[in-house]
């Protein structure tokens, strides 16, 4: 055999004999994972927070029955726009009106008592009273002087001691009757100055009792307090109501509040003042702009939820939002503008911490890429994006979940590339 040939043949079995190792290692290796990725760009991001709600009036003028009786009248009706002062309804009010005129008929009856009190009791009673008393003090004074005349007649023998006796029986009895008639006064008197006390408190009874008749005649009449729109009105002509029943509610309607049921897990991103979007199935094609006032203090169970509610104003210039309906709400608390971005399913959780699997390319720029598990600061979320604030660039790909499981370390093969 040539040498130069069997050189050859040498160095090839050499060769094949390293290889050999290599072509076995090769054979054992898995095949790579075939993945999806995507280059993040920069989008407009708007975090919102979605929910239902309910309107509301804001100032609600709310009138009521303020007695038991029927409706006599109704003027206008429900969503009409009415003016302070117009009037809405009548009630039936013959019977307080009737009530009202005996009291007042009460009232002059205690006026003249109370008069006839402060006068010292009616007139001839107190004149009676003092006629007697003045006629036996009168009378006692005469005997009184009869007494004095016989007792110096009779020192010197002209008048006798039965005479004088006599007069002195007669000047006790009319001293007692005196006394009598004194208590008499003093207890006509007395009751005079009871019956004036009893007269003033009947007097204010009998006020108190008109005033609030003429409360009720007055509020048969029921009147708009402002200008608004009647967007309630549950009564009809012939109806009876009970005190305390409801006859109309009204209110401004160009503003409105919506009262939004917010979970608990949405609580913490509400601020005040920020812009809101309203929505209703009857209108799907209305929108209306308002922003938020009131941020919940408590949570509350609204059916199976745990809910805040969050008051929002909303401007209804056509009036087309009605008290009481049912509406949806987006509340769009926070936007950023030109922020890197990248799909909330690329993302991952660990506790506190976000990470996505960065594609890391073969530094020959051939074959097999592998992926970098990084973690990210993540800023605002949207419905499909997260801010990317820190820990990853422009330009760097970033694999996207899908059949298989991705972990740090592992070979890929990207076969479809998708822009954020």
């Amino acid at each position: 055999m040539d040498r130069r040939l069997r050189n050859r043949i040498v160095i090839l079995l050499l060769l094949a004999g390293a290889a050999a190792p290599l072509l076995v290692w090769l054979s054992g290796r898995k095949p790579a994972a075939k993945i999806s990725a995507m280059t993040p760009t920069r989008e407009n991001l708007v975090s919102s927070i979605s929910s239902n709600g309910k309107v509301e009036p804001i100032s609600p003028y709310v009138t009521r029955a303020m007695l038991d009786t029927f409706v006599e009248k109704i003027y206008v009706t429900e969503g009409q726009t009415v003016k302070k002062g117009q009037l809405l309804l009548e009630l039936n009010v013959k019977e307080v009106a009737a009530q009202l005129a005996d009291a007042r008929s009460k009232l002059l009856r205690a006026q003249d008592d109370l008069r006839a009190a402060r006068a010292g009791g009616k007139a001839d009673e107190a004149a009676k009273v003092a006629g007697d008393l003045s006629k036996a003090e009168g009378e006692r004074d005469r005997l009184q002087r009869n007494h004095d005349s016989l007792a110096r007649l009779a020192v010197g023998q002209a008048a006798t001691k039965e005479d004088l006796a006599v007069n002195d029986q007669a000047l006790a009895n009319a001293k007692a009757e005196v006394t009598r008639l004194l208590a008499v006064k003093q207890e006509f008197d007395r009751q005079a100055r009871l019956g004036a006390e009893r007269g003033e408190l009947q007097v204010q009874q009998t006020l108190s009792e008109m005033a609030a008749l003429e409360d009720k005649v007055n509020n048969g009449r029921i009147a708009a307090p402002a200008d608004g729109t009647l967007y309630s009105l549950p009564v009809r002509a012939g109806d009876y109501v009970k005190l305390g029943d409801l006859l109309a509610e009204l209110a401004d309607l160009h503003k409105v509040r919506v009262r939004a049921f917010i979970d608990e897990p949405d609580l913490g991103g509400l601020e005040a003042n920020e812009p809101v979007i309203i929505t209703w199935d009857a209108l799907p094609n209305r929108s209306w702009m308002g922003k938020t006032e009131i941020i919940p203090k408590q949570v509350v169970p609204h059916g199976t939820r745990s809910v805040g509610e969050l008051l929002c104003a909303v401007s209804n210039d056509k009036l087309e939002l009605l008290p009481n309906i049912n509406v949806n709400v987006r509340i769009n608390s926070k936007e950023r503008l030109n922020v890197l971005a990248v799909p909330r399913g690329a993302v991952a959780s660990e506790g506190a911490h976000r990470y996505v699997f960065v594609v890391k390319k073969n530094e020959l720029g051939v074959g097999k890429s592998r992926l970098e598990k990084r973690e990210i600061l993540v800023g605002i979320a949207d419905a499909t994006s997260y801010e990317v604030m820190g820990g990853l660039q422009e330009g760097e790909m970033v694999a996207l979940p899908g059949d298989t499981d991705l972990h740090d370390g592992m070979a890929v093969q990207v076969v479809n590339t998708n822009a954020a």
